[in-house]
């Protein structure tokens, strides 16, 4: 494999599509394991893989498959230090696919921020390869700054526009759906992380998802007072249940595939026939909205969650009401049901879960650890593990059992508002701000005041005199302030949404970045705007410049962007864990220091740019 960087990009398309395709398969039959860990650890076979356009990144990840470490064993090949190292890397690559399929060329940055700190010769080898990297300018992680693998996340699905309100995952564990506050469904294959397709027609905010036992069909619950109920093999719609008077906040399906249940903020629930579309009967005694509802598995009752910090259990055959569990002290936001129908176990806006026993109607105890409201809960197929979720940002496992928390999953960068666990219950699936992460459970003195702005103050950079300070505010303008007199000196103006970021350049211009998407070069001298970059889709939240003044850096969303002040041009990309909060340049001019939203820092080292080598 010494001479595939060399060779393999002069061969014909015809020869690397059949190379890569059958190479690794190849080895396995000949019992070459040596060769096939030496393959999965050259950086240029992987890169090759993911950049080849029959293949990317879900064909790598199958490649780790073909030997089982277990079948290996007998292998006098089998070396389980290469073993491992190969595990590592498949994991990160599970870890970055939404990343890569979005750019593939920060495979090596995320190789490089994942896996440093792993003292694996293998390893080792292929991240020094990964640093001689030389296609284009791009970031170098210095230091291991994003999650290392193992601690449980799988992977991200990301393609909403607005919060994710609702998830559900197929019996097969095979896809999810997701509904989210920009009015949409999205299903997803949970094999390779692709959105199959986006179902649409609601006019609001879609705040409640289920799927029929046979993953033929999906109904979805919206703030436009509508049921419907989608094909999940076609994503046409086959008919919409109307009859609410508010919100649809809950929606539940019997196992049979015969009822829905939905859940109103005009205080009722009503049963369905899932076949005809016509509504049954109205189940009624909350005195306030209800915000979440179960069904148990038999079908014979359901259990109803409300801003009356109640929960209901009721008859599904009679439509009459059993029981009312009380013991919440705000309101109920989530209700799950285990699998033999003896347990609920619901989460509240007063921070707590509580387990209760369908039987009596009694509360068996209440789990504490989450630091504010808990909005969403489910629970393992075998009843013994219950997950819930959190406006704290986490999700925290509980064994039903011993009563006790096993674990907490930190990673979500916002308030953490719905999701669901697989079948086997070895992952769960949780929705925050625009994005589902998928989680694997078996791993784990005031000097003056600057007075002038209309709206908040969002960021500040000082001249290199320390003459003058330039603010961005909240309110659309840029403010230019003399430190010697503290008084306005002027104001610059053109950003039509907040400016969030600011820095000032050596040679006197200032830039500027916006939630409108912009960044703007100004001329602090003629006080008039010089140019502006279109660059990015998403807010820009962070802005540095090199001491230069020959590039600038900023963040949007999740991603670090390098642009030529002198033409204008894009240079480099990384994505980190969360939104980009701040950065900054190191005297060096090429080592960037970043830090996201959920705390986290990032050195990076600018590679690949000529007149710096």
């Amino acid at each position: 494999m010494g001479e595939f960087a060399d060779k393999f990009e002069t061969k014909p398309l015809f020869y690397q599509r059949a190379y890569l395709g059958s190479l690794l398969q190849n080895y396995v039959k000949s019992g070459n394991l040596e060769k096939y860990y030496q393959t999965l650890t050259d950086f240029h076979f992987l890169m090759a893989k993911i950049q080849h356009p029959e293949f990317g990144v879900q064909a790598l990840i199958d490649d780790f498959n073909f030997v089982d470490d277990s079948e290996a064993l007998s292998n006098p090949e089998y070396n389980p230090e290469k073993a491992k190292a190969l595990d590592l890397i498949q994991r990160v690559l599970w870890m970055s696919a939404d990343i890569l399929k979005r750019d593939k060329t920060q495979l090596a940055g995320q190789f490089l921020g994942r896996l440093l700190h792993f003292n694996i010769p293998a390893i080792q080898a292929m991240l020094e390869v990964a640093k001689q990297r030389k296609a284009a300018p791009w970031l170098r992680p210095v230091t291991p700054c994003l999650t290392p693998p193992r601690r449980g996340l799988l992977r991200t699905l990301k393609d909403h526009s607005d919060s994710v309100n609702a998830v559900a995952v197929t019996t097969d564990g095979k896809r999810a759906i997701s509904g989210s506050l920009d009015s949409t469904i999205k299903v997803w294959d949970l094999t390779t992380g692709d959105e199959l397709f986006t179902l649409e027609g609601h006019s609001d905010s879609v705040n409640a998802v289920a799927v029929t036992t046979d993953g033929k069909r999906a109904i979805s619950g919206s703030s436009d007072k509508t049921l419907k109920v989608w094909d999940l093999n076609t994503g046409d719609e086959l008919f919409t249940l109307e009859g609410h008077s508010h919100w649809v906040n809950s929606v539940a399906v019997t196992a049979d595939g015969k009822w829905v249940i939905s859940g109103s903020s005009d205080q009722i629930l009503k049963v369905w026939d899932l076949n005809t579309g016509k509504e049954q009967f109205i189940l009624q005694g909350h005195s306030d909205l209800v915000y979440t509802l179960a069904i148990t598995a038999d079908g014979k009752r359901a259990i109803s969650g409300s801003n009356d910090n109640t929960l209901k259990v009721w008859d599904l055959s009679t439509g009459k009401q059993q029981f009312t569990l009380k013991g919440h002290s705000d309101s109920v936001n989530a209700v799950v049901v285990t699998a033999d129908g003896k347990r609920a176990i619901s989460g509240s806006l007063d921070s707590t879960i509580k387990v209760w026993d369908l039987s009596t109607g009694k509360q068996q105890f209440t789990p504490k650890g989450h630091s504010d409201s808990v909005n969403a809960v489910a629970v393992t197929a075998d009843g013994k593990r219950a997950i819930s979720s959190s406006w704290d940002k986490t999700l925290k496992v509980w064994d039903l059992t011993t009563r006790k928390e096993l674990f907490t999953l930190k990673g979500h960068s916002n308030l953490v508002t719905a999701g669901a666990v697989s079948h086997d219950g070895n992952w769960v699936i949780f929705g925050s701000d625009d994005t589902l992460k998928v989680w694997d459970l078996t791993t784990r003195k005031e000097l003056f005041t600057l007075e002038g702005h209309l709206r908040s103050v969002n960021a500040v950079a000082v001249t290199a005199d320390g003459k003058r300070a330039i603010s961005g505010s909240s309110d659309k303008i840029i403010k230019v302030w003399d430190l010697t007199t503290r008084k306005e000196l002027f104001t610059l103006k053109g950003h039509s949404n907040w400016v969030t970021a600011v820095a000032i350049t050596a040679d006197g211009r200032a830039i500027s970045g916006s939630w409108d998407n912009t960044i703007k070069v100004w001329d602090l001298t003629t006080r008039k705007e010089l140019f502006t970059l279109q660059c990015h889709s998403d807010l820009v939240t962070a802005v540095a410049v090199t001491h230069d003044g020959k590039r600038v850096i900023f963040g949007s969303d999740d991603t670090l962007k390098v642009w030529d002040l002198t033409t204008g041009k894009f240079m480099a990309s990384f994505t980190a864990e969360s939104p980009i909060a701040s950065c900054a340049i190191a005297p060096d001019g090429v080592t960037i220091v970043a830090g996201d939203a959920s705390g986290r820092v990032y050195f990076l080292r600018l590679e690949g740019v000529e007149e710096l080598t």
